[in-house]
């Protein structure tokens, strides 16, 4: 089963990230490739630089950042791969772990559907 985990911060309070976060971050990232349950990972530009493309009515309409602050913010993604979602929960706790308790920090873990 594959499981992506959308990191949800709030800009506005998010501690920049210094070194020592990044050493831990990097050491459970590693972790989880060396057992085979990390596919892709990586962080997200700021989404001041994102576009939005919206559909309504039948007509599209593409708008280009910067946009007003969002209090929660997609900050970064991991996609897994693991034989439970039991599995999947404990990598994305190991994960929250890292961080210390200056951060409010939410992952949303939405297991990918699989085409039969």
């Amino acid at each position: 089963m594959r499981y992506m985990m959308l990191i949800h911060v709030d800009p506005t309070t998010a501690p920049e990230p210094d070194a020592a976060l990044m050493d831990r971050v990097d050491k459970v990232i590693e972790e989880m490739t060396k057992s085979g349950v990390l596919l892709d990972t990586n962080g997200l530009s700021p989404a001041a630089e994102a576009t939005t493309i919206r559909q309504s009515g039948g007509k599209q309409t593409v708008l280009d950042g910067p946009f007003t602050e969002s209090k929660e913010v997609v900050g970064g993604y991991c996609i897994l791969q693991t034989k439970t979602k039991e599995e999947a929960v404990e990598w994305t706790s190991r994960f929250l772990d890292v961080h210390g308790p200056e951060w409010d920090i939410e992952v949303e873990l939405r297991q990918i559907a699989e085409e039969a």
